[in-house]
């Protein structure tokens, strides 16, 4: 085996200095004021005009217990939120938001069923690079405890956020919810209700209140979804809409789907948050028609709703995944939380 070429490298990159130098006080934030190196070998090119990462903020991401529930079989069960924070390091003082970062408590869709967490965490990282705090929750799902049970669990995380904003650098004061499918669905409840019932004994006094919501293709009708076109059955007891009223049939359940629909709990003299609508022209699994009955009802009872159909995009996908479907929430947001 032959010996491996020795370069003498200092013969060619010659030392800045003779003896070993002391380090140079450098400060959090003002990593841009360090020294300039004109040192440039032949060859290396140099780019001169990029000076800001407009990528996004780097994200720490925690994961924590918000509250601890008793189910019906009299066992108990922790229930996890992750949070996703823009960080601190390497930006300039003055992109850092006064009162600290926005919020956004972010439900992720699941049929009502187990929430896959993981699934939706590169959407999460997205938005807090862009400058938010985001609490993705876990809920309690309808296989142990039906409605109300996830957005009750919904409005204990945003307390919860609210009552720890402190811990992640966060404006208590702006918050808003973004969910969807079934997430939209429980995003909507917790914000149209806020501090109302139904309601759990979590860190009363402290608001639930939000400043905006987002729903994403969320039901909220359930009685009135095998009205129209769909891959699913959403009336029998085993469907997604049937297990979360309790596992029975919808349409023999009229009085239960009503308690369980956003609209049910809208009126004309309650405050409502503003809330923004997109939903898919294909969607297969939640009519788009359920949007057009939010929509409609909002606009009866004089409340701020903004209603997008994202004309080819089918549930989840082909154009909800998009850039610009995620620009078109966070310029929504930015002129409200």
């Amino acid at each position: 085996m032959n010996n491996p070429t020795t370069i003498d490298v200092d013969k060619l990159v010659a030392p800045a200095s003779s003896f070993p130098l002391k380090p140079l006080p450098t400060f959090a934030m003002k990593d841009g004021y360090f020294n300039h190196t004109d040192e440039c070998p032949e060859g290396c090119q140099v780019i001169s005009d990029l000076d800001e990462d407009d990528f996004g903020y780097e994200v720490d991401i925690k994961e924590m217990t918000y509250a601890t529930r008793t189910l019906a079989d009299g066992s108990s069960i922790d229930l996890p939120l992750w949070v996703f924070e823009p960080g601190f390091d390497n930006n300039p003082e003055e992109k850092l938001p006064e009162g600290g970062w926005p919020v956004i408590v972010f439900v992720r869709g699941s049929a009502f069923h187990e929430q896959d967490m993981l699934k939706y965490s590169n959407l999460c990282v997205r938005i807090a690079e862009q400058g938010y705090v985001v609490a993705s929750v876990k809920y309690r799902h309808s296989d142990i405890a039906p409605f109300p049970a996830q957005m009750q669990d919904c409005k204990t995380a945003v307390r919860f956020i609210r009552k720890n904003a402190k811990l992640f650098h966060a404006n208590d004061e702006r918050i808003a919810l973004w969910g969807d499918s079934s997430g939209g669905h429980t995003v909507l409840m917790a914000g149209f209700t806020g501090d109302h019932k139904p309601d759990t004994d979590e860190y009363q006094g402290v608001s639930a209140q939000v400043k905006a919501i987002v729903d994403w293709y969320g039901p909220t009708d359930f009685a009135k979804m095998n009205y129209y076109p769909s891959s699913q059955n959403h009336s029998d007891a085993e469907s997604p809409e049937g297990f979360e009223i309790g596992h029975v049939n919808v349409l023999e359940n009229l009085d239960r789907n009503r308690k369980a629909s956003p609209m049910s709990y809208l009126s004309a003299d309650r405050p409502t948050p503003p809330t923004l609508i997109m939903h898919g022209g294909r969607d297969q699994l939640v009519p788009f028609n359920q949007s057009c009955r939010l929509y409609e009802t909002m606009k009866a009872l004089g409340k701020d709703v903004t209603f997008i159909k994202l004309d080819n995009a089918c549930h989840a996908c082909r154009g909800f995944r998009s850039t610009r479907a995620v620009g078109i929430v966070l310029d929504w947001l930015s002129t409200r939380v």
